[in-house]
């Protein structure tokens, strides 16, 4: 599966951002999507994912702040991230794993077999 991200910008801390994943290959409902940053001079990092049935995992830093979603009819994966904060700011990277267990979420950047290219998001105070 080749995956596509975009959405990301410059906003101002408290705003809002909506970054897309669109999926194009194989089946999308096939996988587990996770969406993961990484800011300079850090480790890339799980901000959420979310299983081929639909659950969902959330880091602690963006829990009650970000939302994953998916639609499979239109092969694509969101990530609503909203009370943004500068140290939300990084490249954001959507990313695939084909599934074994349909609810099961992955959360190990390793397990992650299919990248996006990144999607800036810079968080200004």
């Amino acid at each position: 599966v080749q995956l596509q991200a975009s959405g990301g910008g410059l906003v101002q801390a408290g705003g809002s951002l909506r970054l897309s994943c669109a999926a194009s290959g194989r089946a999308f409902g096939d996988y587990a999507m996770g969406w993961f940053r990484q800011a300079p001079g850090k480790e890339r990092e799980l901000v959420a994912a979310i299983s081929g049935g639909g659950t969902t995992y959330y880091a602690d830093s963006a829990k009650g702040r970000f939302t994953i979603s998916r639609d499979n009819a239109r092969n694509t994966v969101y990530l609503q991230m909203n009370s943004l904060k500068p140290e939300d700011t990084a490249v954001y990277y959507c990313a695939a794993k084909l599934y074994t267990y349909r609810y099961y979420i992955y959360t190990e950047t390793s397990k992650y077999a299919n990248w996006g290219q990144g999607t800036q998001v810079t968080v200004s105070s």
